[in-house]
């Protein structure tokens, strides 16, 4: 079986490649099993709490769903390909940070499955459309939501209405990337920021990130109660020899970043 997803597991991250560059990476049924299958791998690795995920190639990160595949498909269309194997929710079975090392172009379903990842790393090939408008379909994939709230409404209308790509540098500027860096750059910068969070309180990692995430997803109110709750949980079962040991550690990583 082709190979359409490639993972290598590295010291405490696993880095996880789109492997269809002369399909600019699309997303077809396959390529999809196959994802989801690498994502469940790293999940149930107990020695993996981080995550890069990225395409290979150049010129995309992911193109979106293999429009091909779905137009020669007997009945179902559109809606089958979006339902089965989805892949935001597969990512979503990943409890640590998940680093997106955006390549190239991300497109559609691309989009969608960049706006899943917590961090996003791009390089001047970097661009994102939303072209659901332009195929005549609705996304399934989180994008209608997500995108607006991370670059507000009227820029998220703009991009989804028109179908227009967003550069490199548009992006970083409406905070859509966090880091802007040259192509042969992208993976040493995803693994620095692995090797960062890798480096926090192992329980503490994915247990922060699920704070942020369900806080993010209620409102302000409910999402400081579930602070609170969580908070006191949690530091109960932190002692005071524990904190003093973590203390030194951070004020030497402080001297070392000046």
């Amino acid at each position: 079986m082709e190979e359409l997803v490639l993972l290598e597991k590295a010291d405490g991250y696993g880095v996880v490649t789109l492997n269809r560059p002369k399909a600019m990476n699309a997303l077809s049924a396959e390529l999809r099993n196959q994802l989801a299958a690498a994502i469940d791998d790293i999940q149930a690795d107990k020695d993996m709490r981080v995550m890069i995920l990225t395409g290979a190639g150049d010129k995309a990160f992911t193109a979106g769903l293999d429009l091909k595949e779905m137009g020669a498909q007997q009945g179902g269309g559109p809606a089958l390909a979006i339902a089965s194997d989805d892949p935001v929710v597969a990512m979503s079975r990943f409890s640590g940070p998940i680093i997106g090392a955006i390549n190239g172009v991300a497109i559609t379903g691309g989009f969608e499955m960049a706006l899943a990842c917590d961090v996003l790393i791009g390089t001047p090939n970097t661009r994102f459309a939303d072209t659901h408008a332009r195929v005549g379909i609705l996304p399934g994939w989180g994008l209608s939501q997500k995108l607006m709230r991370l670059v507000g409404a009227s820029r998220a209308k703009e991009i989804s209405l028109t179908g227009n790509f967003i550069s490199a540098e548009q992006a970083l500027a409406w905070g859509l990337i966090n880091h802007l860096v040259a192509p042969e750059d992208l993976l040493d910068k995803a693994r620095t920021l692995a090797a960062d969070m890798l480096s926090c309180v192992p329980d503490t990692l994915a247990a922060y990130k699920a704070l942020m995430d369900d806080g993010f997803a209620i409102n302000f109110a409910d999402g400081m109660a579930l602070e609170q709750s969580r908070s006191r949980a949690a530091n109960r079962q932190v002692g005071a020899h524990d904190v003093e040991a973590r203390r030194q550690a951070i004020q030497q990583r402080g001297q070392q970043q000046k």
